[in-house]
């Protein structure tokens, strides 16, 4: 066994002085909080993050090394692939430990009896390597367990992840190494010219966010599908799907994706033909995602302090709620108004464009005056009582056998129609799985079965859902 290896990737991936490499991190770091807010999720299970130099790639990176600092993990298990192919199954790296100007990481060997020795020679890539800087600021007393991911078929992949996911416990940490698309003629890849609607075709259409959604469903047969369709290059393909299917395995169907953040090398350097993908992911339990019982009571102190002001004086003016740090969050949120069992409006917001602190006064505001099938509520005499949901981020799934009644809201999407039904829908109206879907799809102005249409994006969310009498 090789002692210590001294990572390649010093002095020409990163700075190979401390101090300059130092604060090139605290500057990522930074740019990140900026980007993308101080809030930070909980409790995650894992994450996927980029391996480009920091230079490109570390704001990207930061928004899931900000996580993981705050976690404060005892084993942080990073599943790695050599480019240049050529691995099958799991290699442990056979070296004591890596160095880099941060000093040496030395190199768990948890999974010794579980998967073989590989020469380092024949493994060392920046996939992992670029990785132990970030790891070495955000997690500095962490056991690195550093395991190389080469092709697997489907049950080779289940019983490593079996593996994996027993090897869990609190303080365990799971990371998969990956850039999303490579586009460009040194790649080999130019499915569509690069010219002014490129940043939205990669981002939104064809290419990264077809891969993440599909990452999101935690199903690793769906996600190397949805590859294969679009021919995509995303490098990590082996390691994000043996994080999906150890993740699966520990969430029991209660693990949802987030989104820290992305961007392109295009978009960073101004040149999309040779462009690079960068996305920050999450894994987190339900539970991660929900509010304290005095959040939840802030966000209804706004809604309906929203309410009293405009009904009151017409004045249109959103209520921020004031709560702890949670209410930073980036969340969906809907606010129904009812009196006594009639409906007067409901409206939200699915994407968490904003901070759920400022979207419970303005979705307030919105289910008061503009749900178009029902007159304003705000001209509605007497009191009115506020349901707020505030939602998780939602994962796609195959078909209704994965919907729960009573658990799951959906959403449905197809030829350009879409719609969205909160979980308390079904539980209110005593509906079937079937017939709830039948009601998703007439609310996407489709026909009661387009649900089951193979071309039918079906996707599943969970609510925490509280609300106030009387307003």
């Amino acid at each position: 066994m090789q002692a210590i290896h001294n990572s390649p990737f010093s002095g020409s991936w990163y700075p190979e002085n401390a101090g300059d490499l130092e604060r090139l991190l605290e500057e990522r770091f930074a740019q990140s909080c900026g980007r993308t807010g101080p809030y930070l999720l909980k409790d995650a299970l894992g994450f996927v993050t980029p391996h480009a130099g920091p230079a490109y790639s570390g704001c990207v990176a930061a928004a899931a090394y900000r996580a993981i600092q705050q976690l404060r993990p005892e084993q942080i298990v990073v599943l790695a692939f050599p480019h240049r192919g050529g691995l099958k199954g799991i290699g442990v790296p056979d070296v004591g430990a890596i160095s880099t100007p941060l000093g040496e990481v030395a190199v768990d060997r948890a999974f010794d009896g579980a998967f073989r020795r590989v020469a380092e020679a024949e493994v060392c890539d920046h996939s992992f390597e670029i990785q132990l800087p970030f790891l070495q600021k955000a997690a500095p007393r962490a056991r690195i367990t550093p395991l190389y991911v080469g092709y697997m078929d489907l049950g080779e992949r289940r019983k490593a992840a079996e593996v994996l996911a027993a090897a869990w416990q609190p303080g365990v940490v799971f990371l998969a190494s990956s850039d999303f698309t490579h586009y460009g003629r040194n790649f080999g890849y130019v499915p569509f010219p690069a010219d002014g609607t490129i940043a939205r075709r990669l981002r939104e259409l064809e290419l990264d966010f077809e891969c993440i959604d599909a990452a999101g469903s935690l199903d690793s047969a769906l996600f190397l599908e949805t590859l294969r369709e679009h021919d995509a290059t995303v490098c990590g393909r082996d390691p994000i799907a043996l994080l999906l299917d150890t993740i699966d395995r520990l969430g029991g169907g209660g693990v949802y994706q987030s989104v820290l953040d992305y961007q392109t090398s295009g978009e960073i350097g101004g040149d999309y033909h040779h462009s690079v993908s960068y996305a920050a992911l999450s894994y987190c339990r339900r539970d991660a995602f929900e509010l304290n019982a005095a959040d939840c009571e802030a966000l209804l102190d706004a809604a309906a302090e929203t309410l009293r002001r405009l009904r009151e004086t017409g004045v249109r003016d959103a209520v921020q709620a004031r709560g702890t740090f949670d209410l930073e969050a980036r969340r969906g949120i809907f606010v129904t108004l009812h009196q006594g069992a009639e409906l007067l409006g409901c409206i939200g917001n699915c994407s968490g464009r904003d901070l759920l602190a400022i979207q419970a006064g303005e979705m307030a505001l919105a289910a008061a005056l503009e749900d178009p099938r029902f007159r304003p509520a705000a001209e509605v005499a007497g009191p009115i009582d506020i349901e707020i949901s505030v939602l998780t981020p939602f994962r796609r799934i195959r078909g209704a056998e994965q919907f729960s009644v009573g658990r799951h809201g959906a959403v449905l999407k197809l030829n350009g129609h879409s719609g969205l039904l909160l979980p308390q829908v079904a539980e209110e109206r005593g509906w079937t799985a079937e017939k709830f879907l039948e009601a998703l799809a007439r609310k996407s102005l489709l026909g009661p079965r387009a649900w089951k249409d193979p071309k039918a994006r079906l996707y599943v969310f969970e609510a925490q859902v509280f609300s106030r009498k009387g307003a």
